[in-house]
């Protein structure tokens, strides 16, 4: 048996049961998923070295769009998952279309065991060789020691004196049990700079707990954290811990605060104030110990002040507070982190790709990132992939959307250049907002959020 975890995502139960039933012969832990709503939730806690998704719901039951938006939304939550799509209507050109969108490999229904169970495994096996450090170096499979100027997460490369002065605050606060809170725009690497404080702090052979707030139900809020007991509500066929408890002893990441509404906040002060949860149907409080950081994108000040988020609970998240910059605020990472990424992705994809031209890095040097860190990282590995030669230019990188916008950077009216760039390849795509997402390196959230402000 291979120690692997799989995830099978289908609104058939039948088909659930029998791919379960074979499947979990051969891997360690087979999870199965019949409300494709609670992907992200599951993507986000679930570290699954394998994801088989049913590319037909309820929506449309041959075209398998919502496979494909299913697919999307789990790459922008996890770049390195690998996907298996299943269908019972594919053809050649479906086939291809799902190799272009990120999955790697596609299987129709009724399957044969053999087929589906090799493609798994060579699923788990390009899960493992996506996860190499620099240079090509099989990733460690317990916590990484990380040390300065060697930083095992990207983001926090310290060239930069922003950088260098968080990194020295990251160093003094992570042996405390401090809570934390971390702001930062979009793509900034929030979620892995409170990976590295758990990393440097005394809890680091305990568990690290993500919760992406943003992905679970308001209706759901209270089982996710809190637990439930067996017959809570109709969907609870037995005892559940919740997240707290599952990071007992250790760091508990409640990523996109932000998004709490108040009624969830209030539920969730209490908690941090007494140190305890109920579990959904019970009467009786469970001790939790863990070391909470939260993040956000979102205005908190702004927000206390508009009073949609509760000033108690901002004193109780923002003992510390650490503000990640912009790409564009620390100009000096954009080259070596390019850098970082193209080794990883030369030997990720074997491609012989080695250099940066000096025509490219004056170009990467000029573009604002508006996606910051994920946006560059998504831009190297596509420039990667794409290229047929030994040293990347401005052509294989930036694509015409993005150069064409390269009059806009001397301006230095950053808001206004972000627009543009967003008209430019909302223009190329047709609006298909999927594409443009993936063309800025943004998450299509993200997107949204930034056609609102700007009012397209």
């Amino acid at each position: 048996m291979q120690t692997a975890k799989i995830l099978i995502v289908d609104d058939d139960v039948d088909v659930l049961s029998a791919a379960k039933l074979m499947l979990k012969r051969h891997f360690s832990q087979v999870d199965i998923e019949k409300k494709p709503q609670r992907i992200p939730f599951l993507v986000t806690n679930g570290n699954y070295d394998a994801i088989l998704l049913d590319m037909n719901f309820t929506r449309d039951v041959i075209s398998g769009k919502e496979g494909f938006d299913w697919l999307d939304r789990i790459l922008d939550i996890d770049p390195l998952a690998v996907v298996v799509l299943f269908t019972a209507y594919g053809d050649v050109e479906m086939a291809v279309r799902a190799m272009k969108s990120g999955a790697m490999d596609f299987v129709l229904k009724p399957w044969e065991n053999e087929k589906l169970l090799a493609t798994m495994q060579a699923a788990v096996q390009k899960r493992a060789d996506g996860k190499v450090q620099a240079g090509g170096q099989p990733a460690a499979t317990g916590p990484k020691t990380v040390t300065k100027g060697a930083v095992s997460q990207p983001n926090f490369l310290a060239s930069s004196p922003v950088m260098q002065q968080l990194y020295d605050t990251v160093e003094r606060v992570a042996a405390t049990d401090a809570t934390i809170l971390v702001l930062g725009e979009n793509g900034t690497g929030k979620s892995d700079l409170a990976q590295l404080i758990h990393q440097k702090s005394n809890r680091l052979d305990k568990p690290f707990v993500i919760v992406d707030l943003g992905a679970v139900p308001e209706s759901l809020f209270e089982s996710e954290l809190f637990g439930h007991v067996k017959g809570a509500f109709t969907d609870a066929k037995e005892d559940r811990a919740g997240r707290f408890e599952e990071a007992h002893g250790g760091t508990l990441f409640l990523d996109e605060i932000g998004n709490l509404s108040l009624q969830m906040q209030a539920k969730l002060l209490t908690v941090l104030q007494n140190r305890t949860v109920t579990r959904v149907g019970s009467n009786k409080p469970r001790l939790v110990d863990v070391r909470i950081i939260c993040a956000t994108n979102q205005p908190i000040g702004q927000m206390v002040a508009e009073r949609t988020f509760r000033q108690d609970l901002l004193y109780r998240i923002n003992t510390i507070e650490l503000r990640l910059p912009p790409l564009r605020e620390r100009p000096e990472d954009i080259v070596p982190l390019a850098e970082l990424f193209l080794k990883q992705y030369r030997h990720q994809y074997k491609r012989v790709v080695t250099t940066l031209s000096a025509a490219l890095i004056k170009q990467l040097q000029r573009y604002n990132w508006p996606g910051n860190v994920r946006e560059l990282r998504s831009a190297v590995e596509r420039a990667v992939i794409l290229t047929q030669q030994n040293t990347l230019q401005p052509e294989d990188f930036f694509q015409n959307a993005f150069t064409e916008t390269s009059q806009f950077t001397e301006t230095y009216q950053l808001e206004e250049m972000e627009k543009q760039l967003i008209v430019k390849a909302m223009k190329k795509y047709n609006g298909n907002i999927t594409e443009v997402a993936r063309e800025l390196g943004l998450s299509r959230q993200a997107l949204y959020r930034r056609m609102e402000k700007y009012e397209l």
